[in-house]
């Protein structure tokens, strides 16, 4: 009966290490899993702060493009252009040029 209980003792021992190695192994992959998944996590997170920064440049950019537009539209800018341009002028205005 000794024997017997010995080698059930064996076995037991021998299964109970067999688990204990595997529960460790699955806790190795599962560590390295999240490591590597917070690691993506990061860079993601990254690229959603870049991502986030270029929408709001363009945001602002849309605004100025607006703001360009509607000065476009103003008669004041139609002048501007007319003088710049063609070099027209109001009929009860002197133009002093420079000589060269």
């Amino acid at each position: 009966m000794k024997v017997i209980q010995g080698r059930k003792k064996l076995k037991r021992r021998a299964g109970l290490k067999t688990i204990a190695v595997i529960v460790l192994i699955i806790c190795g992959i599962v560590t390295y899993s999240r490591t590597k998944l917070d690691q993506e996590a990061a860079e993601l997170a990254k690229q959603v702060e870049s991502l986030n920064r270029q929408i709001d440049e363009e945001d602002a950019r849309t605004a100025e493009l607006e703001e360009q537009r509607a000065y476009i539209q103003t008669k004041k800018y139609i002048e501007d252009m007319a003088r710049e341009k063609l070099g027209l002028v109001y009929p009860d205005e002197i133009i002093f040029e420079e000589e060269e």
